[in-house]
């Protein structure tokens, strides 16, 4: 089934996010109910946890208690990690790790996701979470909607540009819809793509598909916002203590960032010195996970507190924070155990999101810092303030290493139900953003949309028209040229010392008559039929531009007719040759001018010699290009 062309592209966008919407909101509540099965009965059944869940009122989740059966919270893990390694490297090695990455890689790669990833994704992350291991429900939720998108669109015929735009709404609308926070997960959509933009195009699809997603999910699983309400408070003489939060944000983020990817970088290191299959990776993750939380479990009362937090996604215990039910030490310990667990778990090739522990990490972090204020500043940070830095903490952690603030601050407020907090959630996560800089959770995040190849062309066009053919062009003097009574051996001899492949043809009064090209001789090499005269073998037809004219216009030129070489000439004499341009020279240009608006003009040096030992055997003149 194909979308007929004669449908508008209004329409067929509004196409799109109805059937991203409806595949999102299906796609959530098959995932959360596999999760609610799956947590009932490896953690409650078999390790006899009563874990505590966000949302919870005070009353029901103080009645949650330690593990019966402690001990078997290591084999169920590995379990987990063992089936998941096992699907994922022999199914699809793509469904590793966290999905959004996945997602986000797909947009700017083409867009296309094959057909088994978002079901291996969706059972392998319900092993990974349900059996403890410590990550979230976001990226799984993603990068299933954003899959079964990409497939929808092939299904329906649609091209690149709108697969692209449906994989981009289905990450919106996935993760709005699982945290029931449709609004920020449609910001998200357009912000998580890029480091320093926005994908402007995905804001209005993406806001239809996650008012879709969220009515289906919320028919099934509720409304209500993910956690439950909290007794908040905060003033103005509060906004310092908010920007010093931003501060221990930021530093808490890096670590998150680093000790992740460097965990998977050992992970990966090991697994190839001793030749490893990459299928255990997982196990020994879940293997390191269940080890350290019954490590912390037999310390003390409050250390096994940070370990069952560690555990899955954590979100129960962020429940208890926003409640003023956790000990400070354990706020205090929780961030760096959380970062460790997710590392183990993910960062070993285990299936699951970053987004939850995040929150849970950034969470603590905030509560930590608000508690230690509170006792410091009892008449400024009120007991009623710390929630107040819990959430903000979530905020500016994950806002700064996702670069989605903006979406991370509207998202949080909606699992939270408390948009009173959006003014010091502002302060903090805008020092956090500036701190953290270009580091990021998201490796497949590009800088903006001319970085993204999604965008390549659009922007490249727009340089190259900006461009005029003088400035780019190889002068006269530097021109390598040969005239129609040469041989073609000394067209060889030319070719083996400049390495060009082509040269311009000038007659006796210096006017141009022809190009001959590698092409044009190339089978004469070897036949004996190298004293021909260049003027039996040239290319009469000649095309050419003007000093004036754009690249754009040129390189359009050297498409349209299968060339290489453009001669360029006068307005006025269209014989007389001033000058030389080729697909190389565009390209040089092209990538110097990109480079320099993005003020890294050495990287274009860089780019130009990377074949110094070619550039070593040219002659000082130029003619012609190395490589068509």
């Amino acid at each position: 089934m194909q979308i007929e062309e004669s449908i508008t592209p209004y329409k067929r966008i509004i196409l799109i996010a109805i059937v991203v919407g409806i595949i999102a909101g299906l796609g959530a509540l098959f995932f959360f109910e596999g999760l609610k099965l799956g947590s009932a009965f490896f953690m409650e059944d078999i390790v006899g946890f009563n874990l505590p869940k966000e949302g919870e009122r005070i009353e029901d989740i103080s009645q949650w208690a330690p593990p019966d059966n402690l001990w078997m919270i290591l084999p169920v893990i590995c379990f987990g990690g063992l089936l998941s390694g096992l699907l994922v490297y022999t199914l699809a090695p793509e469904a590793e790790g966290h999905g959004t990455d996945a997602a986000i890689k797909a947009f700017h790669r083409g867009g296309r996701v094959r057909w088994r990833i978002p079901f291996v994704k969706a059972v392998t992350a319900i092993l990974t979470i349900s059996t403890g291991g410590s990550a979230g429900r976001e990226g799984p939720t993603a990068q299933m909607s954003a899959g079964l998108g990409s497939i929808a669109a092939d299904l329906l015929g649609l091209s690149v540009r709108e697969r692209r735009l449906a994989i981009a709404t289905g990450v919106g609308a996935g993760i709005g819809t699982i945290f029931t926070a449709p609004l920020g997960g449609a910001i998200l959509a357009a912000e998580i793509l890029y480091r320093q933009d926005f994908e402007s195009e995905a804001i209005i699809p993406a806001f239809l598909a996650s008012v879709i997603g969220y009515s289906i999910f919320g028919l099934v699983e509720g409304f209500e916002p993910v956690f439950g309400p909290c007794t908040t408070f905060w003033n103005i003489s509060q906004i310092p203590l908010y920007l010093l939060l931003g501060v221990v944000s930021a530093a808490v983020g890096l670590t998150y960032i680093s000790t992740f990817y460097g965990t998977n970088k050992i992970f990966r290191g090991l697994f190839n010195h001793f030749n490893l299959p990459n299928h255990f990776r997982p196990l020994g993750g879940a293997f390191s996970t269940g080890v350290f939380v019954l490590a912390l479990a037999a310390l003390s009362p409050e250390a096994a507190i940070v370990g069952f937090a560690s555990l899955g996604t954590g979100y129960g215990f962020t429940q208890l924070a926003l409640y003023n039910m956790l000990p400070i030490g354990v706020l205090l310990l929780l961030p760096f155990a959380k970062i460790l667990t997710t590392s183990l778990t993910i960062g070993s090739g285990g299936s699951g999101g970053v987004f939850a522990p995040g929150l849970v990490i950034g969470g603590s972090a905030g509560g930590a810092l608000g508690a230690l204020l509170h006792l410091a500043l009892p008449g400024i940070v009120p007991v009623e303030s710390v929630p107040v830095f819990v959430i903000v903490g979530m905020i500016a952690l994950f806002g700064a290493i996702s670069h989605a603030p903006i979406a991370m601050m509207i998202m949080v407020t909606e699992m939270t139900g408390d948009f009173s907090l959006l003014v010091p959630a502002m302060g903090a996560v805008s020092v956090a953003v500036l701190l953290v800089g270009d580091s990021t959770i998201f490796r497949e995040q590009v800088p903006d949309r001319s970085g993204s190849p999604a965008h390549r062309d659009e922007y490249m066009i727009e340089i190259l028209r900006d461009i005029p053919v003088s400035d780019v062009m190889v002068p006269r003097n530097r021109i390598v040229t040969v005239s129609p009574g040469d041989n073609i051996r000394r067209v060889f001899h030319l070719i083996d010392k400049t390495l060009h492949t082509g040269f311009p043809v000038i007659d006796g009064e210096g006017k141009l008559v022809g190009i001959v090209a590698l092409d044009d001789i190339r089978d004469r090499r070897a036949s004996g039929e190298r004293d021909l005269p260049v003027k039996d073998v040239m290319s009469s037809r000649v095309f050419t531009v003007h000093h004036a004219c754009t690249l754009h216009e040129a390189l359009n030129l050297m498409v349209e007719h299968d060339i290489h070489h453009l001669p360029v000439v006068p307005v006025d004499d269209p014989r007389l040759l001033s000058g030389f341009l080729t697909r190389t020279d565009i390209m040089k240009a092209y990538v110097r001018r990109t480079s320099q608006s993005a003020g890294r003009g050495h990287h274009a040096d860089s780019i130009t010699l990377i074949q110094p030992d070619m550039a070593a055997k040219k002659s000082p003149e130029r003619g012609g290009t190395t490589d068509e």
